[in-house]
């Protein structure tokens, strides 16, 4: 496999109901990071597709009186509706009903049968339906439900078809060891090691067709059809040609990112992975799980009926703005809540005030003192053009970082810390004022500086905004087949901004949402009463509803500076999850600026704001004191912004 191949696939979704935020989720995260890899020059191949078969396929097809291949047909088209307008660039769209995957998922059954990897035996157990897993009596509590979703089991006695998974239990837990990279986040690799601690029985890969019809039938037995995970993961090899194009699979396997949500771990991380020893073939290199997406404190699934359509937050906010939340809003590995009050105060104050208002400001300058094109930066480089150029650059290599430790969120608050470093840039160096002064040379660097960095913050921005971020590069004078590319040898370089390029107005980008009028996508969590405290001697005590008057939250420090003449504050930007804010607080003889950035601390967000020397501060963070020492309150672990506290 050549060293720049790029291998991501997103799991193979069930065509039983339409898309979901969960499913948009994994994709939009998924085609972002072929984005920005095609962007860093490596040869990219992205693969997403849908789960055809099983019981789950049969019985919803079952209830819209048709038959499961009129199913199929009817939802996939919802997945692929969707991948269109999320603007999604797939190379390849897999169903499992496809004959050149049916066609492989035979072909490896009946060489494991053969090498009597697979045989026949009498089998009860419990039987999940929705899940469409067997649990042995071990596996559940009281009452049976399954442990997955909670839902009643079927018991079942009946004869089936295993593959030896059992004897490769050594080998993958050693592997696992060996391998730090193979199941990400780490503690994810942890929880597969905890599974293994317990005997690991052999897979179960068939269902007898008096039982279950709809299926891959089984090459060596056609009363019985494939186990529909078994059949699912081997779409990862029979679409980059396993069996069928040597020269394919040889370029393409192993994957490099196997990407799923958490509650896909064992499958991806037991399941496949044995049965790739198995068949001889090397191991993908990454299987990542991200979190799930919640609603309060509850999972979103369509049973709670829950769930946030993607295709209304695209049509109403639009699908750039959707896109760029998704990938924000989440740590990867972590659970995130979803509220569309965080969905528009993101939009909001770094859509709408920062990136919008800085393109909006270049635009204007150039076009009223520029002669609607980009001006030659005259007037030699000072000071306040030298620190721009350092923190549009930074974010460049913070970006770069970011793709490659799966860690976008963190790239993207590097790419808005420069977008507000290009408004603080335009509000220090004031370029109304140099056009009043007849500074002509001085305002020609000024507007050139601030859209050499809106050149090359747009291009980072193009795996997550596609459109948009092409219309930002239009408006600077790229031709469009130019504006929707870039590489990230270009955007490591200052001064690739050609003058005399005529500009062009594209209008409001991103019109600011108004608050009162977006309706919540859904009610507020319920929550549970909790009975009071019996009373302490002594203690001067407060309910719980005080307690919670005051709203503690985590939130990371992103910049921090000395306020001037005021030797004990700090001025922090803080991210808060949903939104960015300013705190002025008076730690300056216990940290450094440079000592807060990147910590995760605590602040109570809900006091109205104060001026505190002409400055205004939305918050307050905590901190221990006593007459020698200030120690903030920080967070243990890496928690995302915007949890609450408490």
């Amino acid at each position: 496999m050549p060293d720049n191949n790029f291998y991501i696939t997103t799991p193979i979704y069930y065509v039983n109901d339409k898309p979901h935020i969960g499913h948009a989720y994994t994709t939009v995260l998924a085609d972002t990071l072929a984005r920005y890899h095609r962007l860093l020059g490596d040869d990219t191949y992205f693969l997403t597709g849908t789960d055809e078969h099983g019981q789950k396929v049969q019985k919803a097809a079952d209830q819209r009186h048709m038959t499961p291949q009129e199913q199929c047909d009817t939802t996939v088209v919802r997945f692929q509706e969707l991948w269109k307008k999320l603007e999604i660039t797939n190379d390849d769209f897999i169903r499992t009903t496809e004959p050149r995957h049916k066609k492989i998922v035979q072909a490896i059954l009946q060489d494991l049968f053969d090498r009597g990897q697979i045989y026949k035996a009498e089998y009860e157990g419990h039987y999940c339906v929705p899940c469409e897993r067997f649990f042995t009596a071990k596996d559940l509590a009281e009452g049976n439900p399954c442990p997955d979703c909670g839902r009643p089991m079927d018991t079942i006695l009946e004869a089936n078809y295993f593959f030896k998974m059992g004897q490769y239990q050594q080998w993958l837990i050693d592997y696992i060891k060996d391998n730090p990279d193979f199941i990400q986040p780490p503690f994810r690799a942890n929880e597969t090691l905890g599974f293994l601690r317990q005997p690991l029985g052999d897979l179960c890969v068939s269902r007898p067709k008096s039982r279950l019809a709809w299926g891959i039938e089984l090459p060596f037995d056609p009363d019985y059809v494939c186990y529909v995970w078994f059949d699912a993961l081997v779409n990862y090899i029979s679409a980059v040609g396993y069996l069928s194009d040597d020269a394919k699979f040889q370029k393409r396997w192993p994957a490099s990112y196997h990407l799923i949500g958490k509650d896909i771990l064992t499958t991806h991380s037991v399941y496949w992975p044995t049965m790739l020893k198995a068949m001889g073939l090397p191991m993908p290199k990454t299987i990542f799980a991200h979190g799930w997406w919640l609603i309060g404190s509850s999972k979103m699934s369509k049973s709670v009926g829950n769930v946030v359509n993607p295709m209304d937050l695209a049509e109403r906010y639009g699908v750039d703005a959707f896109r760029y939340f998704l990938i924000a809003e989440m740590t990867l590995g972590q659970d995130t809540s979803f509220t569309e009050e965080s969905f528009v105060a993101r939009y909001n104050t770094e859509l709408a005030n920062d990136l919008g208002n800085l393109l909006n400001r270049v635009l204007k300058f150039a076009l009223s003192h520029g002669g609607a094109a980009i001006p030659s930066p005259t007037a030699p480089y000072g000071d306040e053009e030298k620190e721009l150029q350092k923190h549009v650059l930074d974010a460049v290599t913070e970006m770069r970082s970011a793709v490659l430790s799966m860690q976008l969120n963190r790239g993207l608050e590097a790419v808005m810390a420069a977008v507000r470093a290009g408004n603080r840039y335009i509000e220090r160096r004031a370029p109304w004022k140099l056009a009043k002064e007849g500074k002509a040379d001085e305002l020609a660097t000024v507007i050139y500086s601030a859209a050499e960095a809106l050149r090359i913050l747009s291009g980072l921005l193009l795996p997550v905004m596609p459109e948009k971020a092409k219309t930002m590069r239009m408006s600077l004078g790229f031709a469009e087949t130019e504006a929707a590319t870039a590489d990230i040898a270009e955007l490591g370089q200052w001064g690739k901004l050609v003058p005399g390029t005529k500009i062009v107005d594209p209008g409001v980008l991103f019109p600011r949402i108004d608050t009162k009028a977006a309706a919540a996508v859904v009610p507020p969590p319920e929550t549970k009463p909790v009975p009071a405290a019996p009373p302490v001697e002594g203690v001067a005590l407060i309910g719980v509803d005080d307690f919670f008057k005051a709203k503690l939250k985590t939130a990371k420090v992103l910049e921090a500076e000395k306020v001037p003449k005021a030797d004990k504050l700090l001025r922090l930007q803080i991210d808060l999850g949903a939104e960015r804010r300013q705190i002025v607080a008076g730690i300056a003889l216990f940290y450094k600026p440079e000592e807060v950035v990147g910590k995760t601390i605590v602040v109570v967000s809900n006091l109205k704001p104060a001026l505190i020397r002409g400055l205004e501060s939305n918050g307050m963070l905590l901190a221990a004191k006593d007459d020698k020492q200030l120690r903030l309150i920080t967070v243990d672990g890496d928690l995302p912004p915007g949890l609450s506290v408490g």
